[in-house]
This record gives structure tokens, C-alpha cells and sequence, in this order.
């Protein structure tokens, strides 16, 4: 238990120092003189490069464990930040958001991985998902606004070496903080033979359906790209700072419904996408609902999937392979947090970019294999 809270204290600060960024990156691209469609450019690459480091990941973690690369990943990352706030080209700046987006890679499936280890049964295994999540829209509902009013207080360059020391020292404090978990508590019940040929006879997620969270991350990357450009003026900043956090408030109500968890993992994902999809449209066409409550809506969907996702990926998968199994998520994450932002930045001009989004969850709704629905049981 101890092990979870420090996992959970030590990802709180991760996600919190990240967040905070989202609000002030392209705003800090743009003082370099980028074009937006640039900035779709640095914002996808950091995507990219998240590809090969999440392979590594998936069976690094597999073999050593998820503690060294947790640690790993949070000290390099902080280094890489303090670099990146003494950038003064927008092409300095994309080859810093590069590695930053390879270094950060091994964060995810490590963390996901050793919690899934720490479970005592599904329910429990459930639940730590939700925790993560939690911990996740908790720390990104007040850092967006925090990174912002840190920029206006001392500008980009300090905030970003700010940034990248709370980063450093995280890491190190995680040296002993963390307890590795190398067996794990209890094996999944679809799991309870541990021979070779069990776990190749297992059940598993078709292919198709991580285009599911390649389009979630596709239309938050889009989300991610617009928001801080849909302001100018001398509070622009700080404003986007304040949309972000709509955003996570709505997760974090979500989150909050505890009684969400009983219900199947995948029809979660399947009525929370659709309700995002719905949304993403709503935004395109200007129905009558403010900005501020369609970000509600839109944190609140989010709230609903990513632990969904999570939860039934683990409660498949035999425990020595959760590196790899939540490595292939992330990589799905990866490809569209890619895709958005270059997407946004090219056709904003032509059509709006939210109902690109629109379009590309409906279409990973529409190839979701029918067989996925009989992987999880309706109720736990």
C-alpha cells in the first residue's frame, strides 16, 4: 500500500509539472516566431518520438522492472526542460520537444504496469486505474492555470528551468519511494494457469480497437493545439491556462462517480467516446452551448475512458506482459497526439479542426470489432 501512495504521489507531481506546460508552449513557440503550422509540428514530434521509446519501454519493463525507468525517465526529462528554457529558434525548440517526447515514453507503461502488479484482484486492479486517473486530472486541474500565472511572474525561459527541477528532484525522491513489484499480487481470473501455453490461449483486445485511444488522443492533441490559440491579447495565457482546467474539472467529476467503476470497462469506452464525439461535433458547428461548458463535457467523457481503457487491458493480459500490452497503448496515445496537432495546424484554415476530430472517433466507433464487447462481463 505504501508503494501505491508514493506511485501516486510521485505521478501527481509528474502529470502536474506537464500539464503546466500545455498552456504556455505554443503561446512560447509563437514569442520565437513559429507559425501555427509550425507549432503543429513541435507539438506532434514530441508525439513521435514517444514511439520508439514506448517499444523499448514495453519490454524493458517486462524484464527490469518498472522502478529504474520511472526514475530514469522523470531525472532526463527534468534535464531536457531546463534545456529547453534556454531555446531561442523554433527549430532548437522542436529537436528539444524530441527527446523530451522520447525520454518521457518509458513514464506511462511503468507506471500503469506496477500498478497493475499491485492489485489484489480485478476490482482492486480497477480501482488503482481510476486512482491513476485520478492523480492525472487532479494535478491538471490546477496546473494549467499555475503554469500560466508562472509565466506572467517570471516568464518562459525561468519557468521551464522551474518546471525541470520539480521534474529532477521528483526522480530522485523516487529512488526511495518506490518499491519495485516483480511478481505480482494476484493473476487475472482469465489467467490462473501460469504455463506458456495458457497465456497464448488467453483472450485478447483485436487490433482495431486501439483506434480507440489513437483517435482520443488525436482529438485531445487537437484540443491541445487550438485552445491556447483561440485567445490573443495580453491575458491570452492565462486564459487558456483557465480552459485547460475546465477541462480536468470535468474529469475529476467524472472520477468521482465511483459507482462508473462497476460497469464494463469497454462500454465505458464505447458511450464515453461516442458522448466525445458528440461534443467535439457541437463545438464545430456552434450549437448553442458555451465554450466553457462543452470543455466540462469534454473533461467529463475523458474521465470515463482513460481508466476504462486501462481497466480492461489489465484484467486481460497475463501478468508478464503488461510492459508490453500498456506499451502498445501508449504508442496508440502516441501516433495520435501525433496526427492532431499537425492536422490542426494545416486545415484550421480550410475547416474546422474539431470536427476532424469528430470524425476520427466516429470512424474508430464505427471499425470497433463487435467480439471486443466479450472481453469484460457488464458489472464486476
Amino acid at each position: 500500500m505504501k508503494t501505491t501512495l508514493w506511485l501516486y504521489l510521485f505521478m501527481f507531481i509528474a502529470f502536474f509539472d506537464l500539464h503546466a506546460q500545455y498552456p504556455i508552449l505554443s503561446p512560447f513557440a509563437l514569442s520565437l516566431g513559429a507559425a501555427p503550422s509550425f507549432i503543429g509540428y513541435i507539438m506532434g514530434m514530441y508525439a513521435l518520438t514517444h514511439l520508439p521509446g514506448n517499444l523499448l519501454a514495453g519490454y524493458g519493463v517486462d524484464k527490469f522492472g518498472s522502478k529504474i525507468f520511472i526514475i530514469c525517465s522523470l531525472i532526463v526529462a527534468g534535464i531536457v526542460l531546463i534545456f529547453q528554457s534556454q531555446v531561442d529558434d523554433p527549430w532548437e525548440l522542436l529537436i528539444i520537444r524530441s527527446i523530451s517526447g522520447f525520454v518521457l515514453a518509458f513514464l506511462s507503461p511503468a507506471c500503469l504496469a506496477l500498478l497493475a502488479k499491485l492489485a489484489r484482484d480485478r476490482t482492486h486492479q480497477s480501482k488503482l486505474m481510476a486512482g491513476n486517473g485520478l492523480m492525472h486530472t487532479l494535478a491538471s486541474v490546477v496546473s494549467p492555470a499555475a503554469g500560466a500565472y508562472l509565466v506572467l511572474q517570471v516568464g518562459f525561459s525561468r519557468s521551464f528551468e522551474i518546471l525541470g527541477w520539480i521534474l529532477i528532484l521528483t526522480g530522485i525522491i523516487a529512488i526511495f519511494g518506490i518499491k519495485d513489484q516483480r511478481v505480482p499480487l494476484f493473476t487475472s481470473v482469465n489467467l490462473k494457469v501460469q504455463s506458456t501455453s495458457s497465456e497464448e490461449s488467453t483472450p485478447s483486445i483485436p487490433w482495431l480497437f486501439y483506434l480507440i485511444p489513437l483517435a482520443i488522443s488525436c482529438s485531445q492533441g487537437i484540443l491541445f493545439f487550438e485552445l491556447p490559440l483561440m485567445n490573443t491579447g495580453k491575458d491570452a495565457v492565462l486564459t487558456s491556462g483557465i480552459l485547460f482546467t475546465l477541462v480536468s474539472i470535468g474529469a475529476l467529476v467524472s472520477l468521482s462517480l465511483l459507482f462508473i467503476n462497476r460497469v464494463s470497462p469497454y462500454i465505458r469506452t464505447l458511450f464515453g467516446s461516442l458522448a466525445l464525439a458528440i461534443i467535439f461535433f457541437g463545438i464545430a458547428v456552434h450549437w448553442g452551448l458555451s465554450i466553457h461548458v462543452s470543455l466540462f463535457l469534454i473533461g467529463m467523457a475523458k474521465g470515463i475512458i482513460f481508466p476504462a481503457i486501462a481497466s480492461l487491458l489489465a484484467s486481460i493480459t497475463p501478468s508478464t506482459r503488461y510492459g508490453r500490452s500498456f506499451s502498445v497503448l501508449s504508442i496508440a496515445y502516441s501516433i495520435g497526439s501525433f496526427i492532431g496537432p499537425i492536422v490542426a495546424g494545416q486545415v484550421r484554415g480550410i475547416i474546422s479542426p474539431y470536427f476532424i476530430a469528430f470524425f476520427i472517433l466516429m470512424l474508430a466507433l464505427a471499425l470497433l470489432p463487435p467480439r471486443t464487447s466479450k472481453l469484460s462481463p457488464i458489472l464486476h
